[in-house]
Parts: structure tokens; C-alpha cells; sequence
């Protein structure tokens, strides 16, 4: 390791009596380090793929409020489909996701409202209506059967920080119009934030999908918003600048098909609300 920071010119771990730690420059140097096993193995995994059978592993990063919905039926999908892979998927945020990527950490991405970048490729998958979601008892007007979009300034929100996607399309969206979101509790976790809704601490903004898993019995009043809809795009991604490997890409499809069976069903099971 000291032949490795003489040569870099770096110090790249903090040494004490009772270990060491990463310096700045020791963690970035470990993501490149990640991409670039990670492309070692993916070299690999293409080099061994023979014609009648599909080998290798694949890292599939997406969003938790997905992951609940897909990860069993994926799975199932992927053993059944391909015997001789492995598959492994990983949680976070979008922006964590993207940023996985970008570092060759995972081998493809869903994301929520993807910035465009030229070494990333963006398949769209569906562009999701966002909806007010509010207790039964905070709703004072719950009769009102849709919420028009600068209403939206007016209702004290539970949001995820700003590095959420669904959090910064709120933000320039009403920005657009000359008004601020009000933020009553920064929650980053949709379990955590329907807790917060359904105990009356103020209402949250969510398409349906995200909001589907976590109802756990609950009741909520769900309406659009509307003047204008407010919608998210959801996004499978995958790096532009890295080949992808078979098995990624019969992946790829796998996952496309899952999603539009699993997340947009062509008749969506009923909620409570």
C-alpha cells in the first residue's frame, strides 16, 4: 500500500493505533478499483457464455419502494430463466443508483426521472401520475375528489430530501409557479413516511406504485393532482460506455417484462383509500 501511495503521489489511508480509515482520496480510488473488477468480470462472464447456455452475474440497483414489489417475482424469473446466473440487486435512492452506475458498480439501473448524460443509455418505462396522499382525518377536504397542483403549496408535506427525484420534481415544478413546498418532516423512507400520513402529520405526494406496497391494512384518501398532473418517469439505465453482457441483456428484458406485469398490470389492484 505505501508503494501504491508513493506511486499516486496520495495517501490513501489514515493509520492509528487502532487501524486504518479511507482518506478522500482512498475512497475514490476504491470506486475505481470496484469498476474495474467489475469489468473484469464482466469480460469474463462474456468470454464464457457459450451458445446454449446464459452464465455470468448481474447487478440489478433499483429504488426500496420498487424493490418490495419486483424483487420476489424477479428473482423467481431469473432462476427459472437463466440456472447457470447469478443475480444480486441492491436499494437506494435514484441518485445512488445512477451513481452505481457511472462507477460500474451494478450492471443496470431503475431510476426514477434520469438526467440525460451521454454515457448513459435510458429506456422509459412509464411515466407515473403523482397523487396527494393524506389520513382520513387530516383530509378536511376529502370530498374534493382531486387536488389542483399550486393547491399543493398549502398542504404540510412529509418529502424525502432534496436528493429524492420525486422531491426535486415538487420543488421546480412549484418553483415554476413562484411558490415553496411546506415541509413539515424531511422523511427519506415511504414505510416511514405512510406511518407519519396515517398519524396525521401531514400528507405525502407519491405515484401509486411506490405507495402500493406499504398499505399493510391502512387506510388513506389517495387523490390526483391535477392543473397541471403531476407525473414521474420511471427508467431502466445502463452504461453507454461499457459493453453489456448477454446475460445483462436477456436481463434487461427480463426486467422490462416484469416490470409492465408486476407495476402496470393492465387491470391495477385496488387500494384502500
Amino acid at each position: 500500500m505505501r508503494q501504491l501511495e508513493n506511486e499516486l503521489q496520495q495517501t490513501l489511508l489514515y493509520r492509528n493505533g487502532r487501524g486504518v480509515t479511507p482518506t478522500d482520496a482512498g475512497r475514490r480510488l476504491l470506486a475505481h478499483a470496484r469498476g474495474i473488477l467489475m469489468q473484469v468480470r464482466r469480460a469474463r462472464d462474456e468470454l464464457v457464455t457459450t451458445k446454449d447456455a446464459m452464465v455470468g452475474h448481474v447487478i440489478f440497483g433499483l429504488p426500496p419502494s420498487a424493490a418490495m414489489l419486483l424483487t420476489v417475482p424477479l428473482v423467481k424469473s431469473f432462476s427459472k430463466s437463466f440456472p447457470q446466473g447469478t443475480f444480486s440487486m441492491v436499494e437506494a435512492l435514484s441518485a445512488s443508483v445512477m451513481e452505481w452506475l457511472l462507477e460500474g458498480r451494478i450492471d443496470i439501473g431503475m431510476v426514477y426521472n434520469p438526467s440525460p448524460l451521454p454515457s448513459v443509455e435510458i429506456r422509459p418505462l412509464r411515466d407515473q401520475h403523482l397523487f396527494l396522499i393524506s389520513s382520513k382525518e387530516a383530509a378536511d377536504d376529502r370530498q374534493r375528489k382531486s387536488v389542483p397542483f399550486r393547491e399543493l403549496a398549502r398542504y404540510p408535506l412529509i418529502i424525502p430530501s432534496r436528493t429524492n427525484a420525486n422531491r426535486m420534481l415538487i420543488d421546480a415544478q412549484l418553483a415554476h409557479f413562484g411558490l415553496k413546498p411546506r415541509i413539515a418532516f424531511e422523511i427519506d423512507g415511504i414505510a416511514s413516511i405512510l406511518g407519519l400520513v396515517h398519524e396525521g402529520y401531514g400528507h405525502a405526494v407519491l405515484p401509486l406504485n411506490s405507495f402500493r406496497g406499504y398499505v399493510f391494512g391502512r387506510t388513506f384518501t389517495v387523490r390526483p393532482i391535477v392543473r397541471p398532473k403531476l407525473s414521474i418517469q420511471l427508467a431502466l439505465v445502463t452504461s453507454a460506455r461499457r459493453p453489456i453482457t448477454p446475460l445483462a441483456k436477456e436481463t434487461l428484458s427480463l426486467i422490462q417484462q416484469t416490470v409492465s406485469r408486476v407495476l402496470f398490470p393492465d387491470k391495477p389492484q385496488q387500494l384502500q383509500g
